[in-house]
């Protein structure tokens, strides 16, 4: 299965962005599903994770402006990003996890102009 991104663009500071995440397969279950992001000089963070029960977690940092959602019947992930500040520019990945592997996707570049 592949996990293709999408919806980054440039934003100015204080916009929103909404990035997607679809699986290849609508019948393939991850059990855990997470954007992560790549900021310049920093190693990737993890930025939000969903169970498949729509459990959620988010980091200190985007916590109250971003909302992590699931669509399980369509197989795909969303990250809704407001109040963007040049912080979270970078490159963001979404993430799978099964009972036995993870998968990566190939990764959005969301940038933010003060």
């Amino acid at each position: 299965v592949q996990l293709q991104a999408s919806g980054g663009g440039l934003v100015q500071a204080g916009g929103s962005l909404r990035l997607s995440c679809a699986a290849s397969r609508r019948d393939f279950i991850f059990t855990t599903m997470a954007w992560h992001r790549q900021t310049s000089g920093k190693q990737r963070e993890l930025v939000a994770t969903i169970t498949r029960g729509t459990s959620v977690y988010y980091a200190d940092s985007v916590k109250g402006r971003f909302t992590i959602s699931r669509d399980n019947a369509k197989n795909t992930l969303y990250l809704e990003m407001n109040n963007l500040n040049p912080e979270d520019t970078g490159v963001y990945y979404c993430y799978g996890r099964t009972e036995l592997n993870t998968f990566w996707g190939q990764g959005t570049l969301v940038t933010v102009s003060s």
